[in-house]
């Protein structure tokens, strides 16, 4: 993220921190003042004649939230509930105001949607989740309807976001690194002050399995200072499979092995990284790309020029970002790993996740 690389570049130094701190304190005043025009009529939230519920986040960089939004509407698809996603498309190269719809269109180019949603588009499609993009999240939402008739929208990182009402906001937070120095963009990582944690209905704290109990327990008292009655699930995230993209099969974990290459363009490059040694595999090159980038066939040559013949892994995300003739490239040996977020608790926090997205669906479950 760019602010997240200026905050490095400049940290470095008692000057620059002085600019992000001061940097910090206009972009707080700007939050506030954005809070208080909603809180006191001067804006209005539009409601649409659907539930939605937002999954979101409090800081920048990844929590897994992607992996959170695969989770509720697969689970929801799978009970024939009608679901639509709604984004904003960050970061997507060709702009337009007219939402842009993915549904039953392999032919769609992800620069359209930006690389999260065209991602969530290509593992939802056989469930046929239809997924709107457009800044304007009233549009996209009022689409969703029209179109799909959909029973519930997932505002995909719509926690900032108040021009849409919404009936719940599941918030994720990294337990790995739940709120940086609790300072706001760009100085810290936190999107808005942590008394915003007032608005969640639900905290899914997530890479629970890399931190101590011990920290998890003192993440959520820190949570509830700020709200004292929200529940807390610990969730992980779970490798499934390796997709070999280019002969298109599944590949079963363990038989990928030994030394491999990895790289990917991610909030948090290292979770990914710590998922593949937490395999066994020995990371014997690493690339790491800004948050959202694109690759080139030059990008892909250095890549297979330099692998000395070792596997190769990335991720979906990165997948969809790759040229259209990446094939000339890479012949053999290219993986994508699938993860998979899991509630931890056992069915009761499951079901407590599921019911927050949809009221009584676990009755609905157990009656259907």
């Amino acid at each position: 993220m760019d602010l997240l690389k200026l905050r490095d570049n400049l940290s470095n130094n008692i000057l620059g921190r002085g600019v992000l701190l001061a940097a910090s304190k206009l972009y707080g005043a700007g939050v506030a003042l954005n809070k208080s025009a909603y809180a006191n009529g001067w804006k209005n939230s539009k409601s649409v004649n659907s539930r939605v519920v937002c999954i979101g986040n409090i800081t920048a960089g990844g929590t897994g939230k992607t992996t959170a939004v695969l989770l509720a509407a697969t689970t929801l698809a799978k009970e024939g509930i009608r679901v639509a996603i709604v984004s904003r498309g960050y970061k997507r190269q060709e702009k337009t105001d007219k939402p842009v719809v993915l549904f039953d269109n392999p032919d769609a180019d992800w620069r359209l949607a930006g690389d999260e949603p065209f991602m969530m588009s290509r593992v939802l499609s056989q469930y046929k989740v239809p997924i709107v993009i457009s800044p304007n999240r009233v549009a996209a939402a009022t689409e969703a309807l029209r179109r799909f008739k959909s029973q519930l929208i997932l505002l995909d990182d719509g926690f900032q976001h108040f021009p849409l009402e919404r009936d719940s906001n599941i918030v994720l937070i990294d337990a790995k690194n739940p709120f940086g120095n609790k300072q706001l963009l760009p100085y810290g990582i936190l999107r808005e002050p942590l008394t915003a944690l007032k608005r969640a209905s639900l905290v899914v704290l997530t890479h629970c399995e890399q931190v101590p109990a011990r920290d998890l327990e003192n993440i959520k008292d820190q949570i509830r200072e700020y709200n004292d009655t929200i529940e807390i699930l610990e969730s992980v995230h779970e490798p499934d499979y390796y997709m070999d993209i280019c002969s298109g099969n599944k590949v079963d974990l363990k038989d990928v092995k030994g030394p491999v290459s990895c790289f990917s363009a991610l909030g948090s490059p290292v979770t990914f990284e710590n998922t593949l040694t937490g395999l066994g595999l020995e990371l014997k090159q690493k690339w790491r790309f800004p948050d959202h980038q694109h690759y080139t066939l030059e990008n892909l040559q250095s890549f297979e020029d330099t692998r000395g013949g070792l596997p190769l892994i990335t991720t979906f995300k990165d997948f969809v970002k790759f040229p259209d003739n990446w094939r000339d490239v890479l012949k053999k040996d290219v993986y994508v790993l699938s993860v998979n977020l899991k509630i931890l608790g056992g069915e009761k926090q499951e079901n407590l996740f599921m019911d927050t997205l949809y009221p009584k669906f676990s009755k609905l479950k157990q009656n259907g």
